[in-house]
């Protein structure tokens, strides 16, 4: 078989193996919850009488809980304080008709799992967040099903998610539904709503007798431009105008309740569990009707649970937001859906014996969900807590106000943390499976550097094959045996553990074979560090200010170099290229966003303010310039060696530096829509910025990479005829020709940086402004490592040349030593020199704005193609912004086996390979050192998950980390695949047979 198809067929094993190592600890660890489909059926005694016949629900989507708080959490924001003012004024002014909560939104604070808890009154699990963009229809029982079941009419207005979770719901000529991803579009949604949701209420046949509206413009002010903006006072206003208005209109037998389905964080994000984004507010309102009575002297305190905000000055009262849904359903005759776990709020059924009757009929629906889940194929999870449920329900059972609470809270706790329950099996199986893996990996990346041939490994492929066939069937008959006794496996499971463990085995024995004292402490100690440090939550906390350290450490062996170097040009050399790298790293670093858990020891500087996601002020100044420099830096560093020839200046000059410059210049326009600064013009600026984003994709994806392919190389090659010159290079022909070649050192190192800055754009022009200068920094430190690495190598290859039997050798070219002159060996590469590579893409990861945390995703990349939110595109700029930069990581590993390699290397090999092979060889070799790195790393996030996942931190800090260790694993080794398997491979064939007919000796330069 070819080098390069063994080479990439290797890889692609290593690379399975990884992903069902992944599958199965996931499967394991992120469990979803199981969901009767059971529907309450009322028939005496589980409902209450109503008190309004109607119900109007506005929802104003992310509205937190200090937006209507006299004492919002501090800082205080300069915008929300006393803005909305109505639900507090009317809570105070009619106490018994009014009450006002802070309810606690169970996260994920993300928008689908709030529509999912509000009307089924169920939790929500931590992998529920992948589903926010693909809503499916909710089969559970919930409000909407027993508002259809009594035959009511249901009018709705605005977040069309409602009707993908609900699409039979709605009453067909009262369902206006608008687009809910637009963050970009601040009015549109709200405008909707309020043009019909006011003929609605002042319709008199009254055509509804219960209305959703959905607003959505306070969450798109938060993700677009901050809590802190002026839009956010505008907004915020304009809500407080449609209350008003509503109340006016409201007729005394309807119900309204105003409430946000989440809150956000300090920039306008949310998705986690941060105090902020979890506390929303919640407002009941009757105009005529009372609700309870004036006071709570007669509620048992036990049954008021309460909260205090950081600096707030008293505590607020505090419901769970699922509170609502029994609440809601009681209030309006309505059976409790049948999977419900919220209690009636007290406040609200104060009134003579409602309250006991409502926490009576409470009860008695969630001991109903609790005995059919205890009968389901997953009752068994109930097992440890049921003896306590049973002893406290029939506590209960005496009509005791704080013993009916208590067993509805205690249910509650129980399912909470029930459904962090995980599956053991497949947790271990997946351990077990990416530790063979891993070793599977480390085991090629040896035989590869010890044999110096790819094709020894790929002759081991065989072995595996049959192992994992022998392993297939094996698994095959575990599970048939097994089955009886381990219930929550099944044939995938076993045959994915146990096939690919077999798969490993004959490399892992091979390693374990060569395994040698010197060979275990010759393991990066970095790498451990790093793995190691992931079972504690503050290093995990920090990951971001420890990286930089790590990536400035890495480089200390090249700079101890720098100091012995032989020569005065490569001590330059190599301590000027490091000292540029550690300056690029610093500067990168100043770039930060904040977890929740660096408060307050952390300063966003990636944005203007922690509550203000614009671009600060110098990076505006600065962001077309660095659009326009990064092309000229790679250029005059390929300079350097002459290999800035052929197409080299076309494109980085031209066409790559046009597709930065565009990119640059719509998030510019992007700055100045936000910041309103051309108001009159926004109409105008959107569909620009969009084109601009439109020429920068389409320069950068179709026009660049077909020059590329075409001309694959960065040569300049002249024919000369000139018999009397000493390196006159022999053919076939009557006379002597002198092949002159310029990029000739650089020749697989320089085309492989212009197909790298193919994928590196697609990421930039998906990167907030900040994040394109950090890119550009990235290149800096890119190129310089490269160039120390370089350096080093000649070091190493002078002292080994010094140190042999014919130093004489050296003197043949007086002054200046030039491995590529095909005059000494080239070193072997070493799994080191990767290190640097794979700590830069963490660097840029979290310089470019990202934490390990979902409220962390930047949302405005959706739209950098498109006005609105159209797929495949918004989800694709996402991903790009998101996980771009390690994705560079993989294409960027083959740079340090291909730089300053020339096509007539000589290195000495014991199966007598082609010279030619060299630089495809170590292509993999860099491409397994990164992906044996981020695989280590994933190995550690998974185990520190696994043990600590009793953790308080365990879905706060150590899932969300494995999450990232999982994806950056698979984008990892995409992009090695696509780097080895195109860029390497095109490279390598073209410039091979280019020179494949010529006698190495060639002048060039």
């Amino acid at each position: 078989m070819p080098i390069s198809s063994a080479g990439s067929l290797l890889l692609f094993g290593a690379v399975l193996i990884q992903l069902a190592g992944i599958y199965l600890f996931t499967g394991g660890f992120l469990l979803s919850r199981l969901s009767l489909s059971d529907t309450t059926i009322c028939t005496s005694g589980c409902r209450l009488e109503p008190t309004h016949s109607r119900a109007i629900v506005l929802i104003i989507d992310a509205l937190r809980f200090d937006f209507v708080s006299p004492n919002p959490p501090e800082p205080p924001s300069p915008f929300h304080h006393n803005v909305l003012t109505l639900p507090r004024r009317l809570t105070a002014e009619h106490p018994r008709n009014s009450f006002l909560f802070d309810s606690y939104s169970d996260p994920p604070t993300a928008t689908l799992q709030r529509i999912k808890a509000l009307t089924t009154g169920s939790l929500p699990t931590f992998v529920d967040i992948g589903n926010n963009f693909g809503a499916s229809s909710i089969a559970e029982d919930s409000i909407m099903k027993q508002l259809q079941a009594a035959g009511k009419k249901v009018a709705f207005m605005g977040d069309d998610t409602w009707l993908s979770v609900f699409p039979d719901s709605f009453h067909p000529n009262m369902s206006f539904p608008y687009d809910s991803f637009n963050v970009e579009d601040l009015h549109t949604v709200d405008e909707g709503v309020i043009t019909h949701l006011f003929p609605l209420l002042l319709d008199e046949s009254k055509p509804f007798d219960f209305l959703i509206g959905h607003f959505l413009g306070v969450d798109h002010v938060g993700h677009r431009v901050g809590p802190d903006h002026q839009s956010m006072k505008t907004k915020l206003m304009q809500m407080n105008t449609v209350l008003e208005k509503v109340v006016q209109l409201l007729d005394d037998d309807t119900l309204l309740v105003v409430l946000g389905d989440h809150g956000m964080d300090r920039t306008g994000d949310h998705g986690g569990d941060g105090d902020l984004e979890t506390s929303a507010a919640l407002w009941l309102y009757s105009k005529t009707k009372e609700l309870g009575l004036e006071g709570t002297l007669t509620i048992p305190s036990q049954l008021l649970g309460h909260t205090v905000f950081p600096g707030a000055a008293m505590p607020h009262r505090r419901v769970q937001q699922i509170d609502l849904v029994p609440t809601l359903s009681l209030l309006l005759g309505l059976p409790i859906p049948f999977n419900n776990l919220g209690s009636a709020i007290p406040e609200v059924f104060q009134r003579a014996g409602l309250l006991s009757q409502a926490l009576k009929v409470n009860a008695a629906q969630i001991k109903s969900y609790l005995d059919a889940y205890r009968l389901s194929p997953s009752g068994g999870e109930l097992d440890e807590s049921w003896s306590s449920l049973e002893k406290t329900w029939s506590a209960s059972t005496d009509g005791e106000l704080t013993n009916m609470y208590e067993f509805n809270r205690l249910a509650l706790s129980t399912c909470r943390s029930l459904w962090a329950q995980f599956n053991p099996v497949r947790m271990g199986f997946g351990l077990c499976l990416l530790v063979a893996g891993l070793l599977t990996m480390w085991s090629l990346f040896a035989q590869i550097s010890l044999t110096k041939s790819l094709q020894h490994a790929y002759q081991g492929l065989w072995l595996s094959l049959i192992a994992l066939v022998i392993g297939l069937f094996s698994g095959v008959s575990t599970h048939a045996i097994v089955k009886p006794y381990i219930m929550d496996t099944t044939l995938i499971d076993y045959t994915l553990f146990i096939g690919g463990s077999a798969a490993c085995l004959p490399s892992i024995w091979k390693l374990l074979r060569t395994l040698s004292a010197r060979s275990l402490l010759s393991t990066p100690i970095l790498l451990i560090l790093h793995t190691l440090a992931f079972f504690s939550n503050s290093f995990t906390f920090w990951e971001d200010r420890v990286v930089p350290f790590l990536l400035a450490s890495s480089i200390l062996p090249f700079v101890l170099k720098g100091f012995t170097g032989p020569t005065v040009r490569l001590r330059n050399r190599i301590l000027g290229f490091s000292a540029l790298f550690a300056v690029s790293i610093r500067l990168m670093a100043i770039s930060t966003v904040c977890r929740e858990e660096q408060q307050p020891y952390c300063h966003v500087t990636y944005y203007a303010s922690s509550s203000l996601p614009s671009p600060p002020l110098l990076v505006r100044i600065l962001a077309l310039p660095a659009a326009f420099a990064i092309p000229l830096f790679m250029q005059r560093v390929l300079n350097i060696s002459r290999s800035d020839a052929g197409i080299a200046k076309l494109f980085l000059l031209f066409i790559f530096r046009f597709a930065l410059m565009t990119a640059s210049a719509a998030w510019i326009l992007e700055w100045v829509e936000s910041a309103q600064i051309l108001g009159s013009w926004s109409a105008a600026l959107r569909s620009t910025r969009s084109l601009l984003g439109v020429l920068s994709f389409a320069t950068i994806s179709i026009l660049a990479p077909a020059l590329w392919y075409t001309v694959p190389t960065c040569l300049d090659v002249s024919d000369e005829a000139n018999a009397d010159d000493p390196k006159i290079v022999s053919t076939s022909g009557p006379k002597k020709r002198k092949i002159r070649v310029i990029g000739f050192g650089n020749a697989f190192g320089s085309p492989y940086l212009l197909f790298w800055s193919i994928p590196f754009c697609w990421v930039f022009a998906t990167s907030q402004l900040t994040g394109q200068l950090i890119l550009g920094l990235s290149v800096v430190a890119l190129l310089s490592y490269l160039e120390v690495v370089d350096s080093a190598r000649d070091v190493q290859a002078l002292e080994e040349a010094f140190s042999s039997s014919t130093p004489s050798a050296l003197l043949q070219d007086p002054g200046i030593f030039d491995r590529a002159s095909g005059s000494s060996s080239s070193p072997q590469m070493t799994f080191s020199e990767v290190v640097p590579i794979a700590l830069l893409g963490l660097q840029v990861f979290y310089a470019t704005g990202h934490q390990a945390t979902i409220s962390s995703i930047q949302w405005k990349s959706a739209f950098v193609l498109t006005k609105g939110l159209v797929y495949p595109f918004a989800p694709m700029t996402v991903i790009l912004n998101s996980l771009g930069p390690l994705m560079l990581v993989g294409v960027s590993a083959p740079l340090v086996a291909l730089w300053n390699r020339s096509p007539l290397i000589k290195q000495p090999s014991q199966n007598k390979d082609h010279t030619e092979s060299v630089v495809r060889r170590e292509s993999v070799l860099a491409g397994l050192g990164v992906m044996i790195y981020y695989g280590s790393l994933l190995l550690g996030t998974a185990v520190s998950a696994a043990i600590l996942r009793r953790h308080l931190m365990v879905w706060k800090v150590f899932a969300p980390r494995f999450m990232l260790g999982a994806l950056s694993v698979v984008v990892v080794d995409l992009g090695v695949l696509l780097g080895v398997g195109l860029g390497v491979a095109r490279i390598a064939g073209k410039v091979e047979g280019m020179f494949a007919a010529v006698v190495p000796q060639v002048s060039k330069r």
